[in-house]
């Protein structure tokens, strides 16, 4: 297994794999609930250099039999200026003025997505990825990382917590009560 930067030809099975972690929310994005439309809006997105979905800020782990797993995060303070194009592509696309409150703010680099095939999961890909960037931004670079995780995943925070992240407030956003959790250098 190796984890590397993904790259505009890895679109397509990244955004196989994004979308089982936010299907919901792809969907309110597009205005229908159509998983093959909610690939292709996210391959689009992930093949762009502009926008917090782009393969810029995704890490694939990946075999020999291709990629298994995928995470994407980016800097917090850089939130508005990356969501803008996503905005503006569901806006001319499907003709939906879409707004959403912030997840992430200036301070941390946000864990946007995290999503291993179902072909793969139960067997460590996922935390492999985190461990992944807590070594490159925090241990090499002392960032903070942060992410949400639903009230209704609890077995997603205790995974977090095992890890090392906190809790540091309650949100809601895009409908659901959310933890917002980081991770720090001690």
């Amino acid at each position: 297994m190796q984890i590397r930067k993904a790259n505009k030809e890895d679109a397509s099975q990244i955004a196989g794999l994004m979308i089982l972690a936010m299907t919901e929310i792809v969907y309110q994005f597009i205005g229908k609930e159509d998983f093959e439309e909610g690939k292709r809006f996210l391959s689009d997105l992930i093949q762009r250099e502009d926008n917090q979905y782009s393969y810029q800020y995704i890490f694939v782990a990946e075999d020999k039999e291709g990629i298994l797993g995928q995470i994407c995060l980016y800097p917090g303070a850089q939130l508005e200026a990356l969501r803008k194009p996503v905005l503006a592509h569901i806006k001319t696309r499907y003709a939906i003025d879409y707004q959403v409150a912030n997840e992430t703010q200036a301070g941390e680099i946000y864990l946007d997505t995290i999503a291993v095939s179902s072909l793969a999961q139960g067997k460590g890909i996922g935390k492999l990825l985190i461990n992944y960037v807590i070594d490159e931004f925090v241990n090499k670079k002392q960032e903070v990382l942060g992410l949400l995780v639903d009230f209704d995943n609890p077995n997603a925070k205790r995974l977090y917590e095992k890890m090392g992240f906190v809790v540091q407030r309650e949100i809601s956003i895009f409908g659901k009560r959310m933890e917002h959790m980081q991770y720090r250098q001690a």
